[in-house]
C-alpha cells in the first residue's frame, strides 16, 4: 500500500510518501480501507516532535472515514461497513490514517449508516465532533451573545455551522490575528470578526458564551470578555501553550461564570451518531477548504501552516471521488 510515514520529527519534508506492506490482520483489530481523512493540528505537533509519548518511525493520522476491508468481528463489522475512526492512540502508539490501509482495534471503529459522501464524510470526524460536544457543554441558547476565539481554524468554521444550522438568527463573532481573512469570515456566515492582537482582543464586547480554541495562551483575556453567568469553554491549543501557568481560578474566572472544556479522545458513539443526526436534521452545509490526495500530504501540510490556511483540510485517497460519484 501506499502511506505517508514519518522517520524523524521536522518539517512538511519530514513526510515520506512511499510503498510498505499492508498491515497484517491480529486478534480484536480490523482493517479499514481509508477513504479520506481530515489533517489535524496535533499532526503537525507530532510532526515536528512535540508528542512525547511518540517514537518514530510513524504512520500519523488520528482520523479516517472507509470501509472493512478485513474483519475480526463480522458482526458489528462486516466487512463493506462504512466506518468511522477517531482519536484513541492511532497515529500516535500505532500506525495511523496517512495511508490507503489502517489497522484499528474494534472498539475504535464506528459503524455509520449515511447517504452524505465521502468528501463530506471526512470532513467531519475529528473537526465536527470537537466542536458538537464543546456546542454542548457551551449550552447554547438562542438568545445567547457568542465569540469563537480562533475563527479561521476548521473547528471554529464547524461550530459557527452547526450553532447556523439550529439558531440562523443568533448573532456570532469570530476573532483572527489576520484581519486579511475577515472576509472570508462574514462568507462564512460569521455576523462581527474582531482582531486578536497579539493575545489581547480589540473589543470592549462582552459575551455570554466564548469558544476558546487559542487556548490557555488566551484564556486570561477572554474571561475579561464573559457576561456574568457565562461559560467559556477552552478546546484548542492553538496558541502553542498547552498549561494555565499563572492562572488563579479564584481572581481569573469571572464572577459567577463558568470554566468548562471537551476533549474529542472522549469518544461514544451515542454521541458521534447524535451528530450525524443533528447534521442531517438541520442541513448543515459542511465542505472542506482544501482536498489534497495522499501523495499531496505534504502540500496539506505546508498549507495548514501557512498564513493562508483557513477551514478544514481533508485528503481524499485515489478513487474516493470516482466512488462518490457513481
Amino acid at each position: 500500500m501506499k502511506a505517508v510515514v514519518v522517520y524523524e520529527a521536522g518539517g512538511p519534508e519530514a513526510l515520506i510518501y512511499k510503498e510498505i506492506p499492508r498491515p497484517s490482520l491480529k486478534e480484536g483489530w480490523s482493517l479499514v480501507k481509508v477513504k479520506g481523512f481530515g489533517i489535524n493540528h496535533s499532526e503537525i505537533f507530532t510532526r515536528e516532535g512535540k508528542s512525547p509519548s511518540v517514537s518514530f518511525p510513524r504512520i500519523l493520522g488520528i482520523e479516517c472515514v472507509g470501509v472493512i476491508e478485513q474483519t475480526t468481528e463480522p458482526k458489528s463489522l462486516p466487512i463493506g461497513q462504512k466506518v468511522v475512526s477517531i482519536m484513541g492512540e492511532m497515529g500516535r502508539a500505532y500506525d495511523g490514517s496517512y495511508a490507503e490501509y489502517v489497522l484499528i482495534p474494534n472498539e475504535q471503529i464506528y459503524p455509520v449508516h449515511t447517504a452524505l459522501g465521502w468528501k463530506t464524510l471526512a470532513t467531519i470526524p475529528e473537526t465536527y465532533y470537537t466542536a458538537y460536544g464543546s456546542y454542548k457543554n457551551l449550552k447554547i441558547q438562542p438568545s445567547d451573545r457568542i465569540l469563537v476565539r480562533g475563527a479561521t481554524s476548521g473547528v471554529g468554521i464547524a461550530f459557527l455551522k452547526l450553532i447556523k444550522g439550529k439558531y440562523p438568527n443568533l448573532v456570532v463573532t469570530g476573532t483572527s490575528r489576520d484581519m486579511d481573512k475577515r472576509e472570508k469570515l462574514l462568507d462564512a456566515g460569521f455576523d462581527r470578526i474582531i482582531e486578536d492582537r497579539r493575545g489581547v482582543l480589540q473589543t470592549h464586547t462582552s459575551y455570554d458564551k466564548i469558544f476558546e480554541l487559542i487556548g490557555p495562551a488566551t484564556i486570561k483575556n477572554s474571561f475579561k470578555h464573559l457576561n456574568e453567568e457565562g461559560i467559556l469553554c477552552s478546546t484548542g491549543q492553538l496558541g502553542g501553550q498547552w498549561f494555565l501557568e499563572t492562572f488563579d481560578p479564584i481572581i481569573d474566572i469571572k464572577k459567577n461564570s463558568y470554566l468548562t472544556s471537551f476533549y474529542s479522545g472522549n469518544v461514544d458513539k451515542e454521541t458521534l451518531n447524535d451528530l450525524f443526526a443533528y447534521i442531517e436534521e438541520h442541513e448543515i452545509d459542511i465542505k472542506p477548504e482544501k482536498v489534497f490526495q495522499l501523495k499531496e500530504l505534504k502540500k496539506a501540510h505546508e498549507y495548514l501552516e501557512s498564513a493562508a490556511s483557513f477551514g478544514k483540510v481533508i485528503i481524499l485517497n485515489e478513487g474516493t471521488m470516482d466512488d462518490e460519484n457513481r
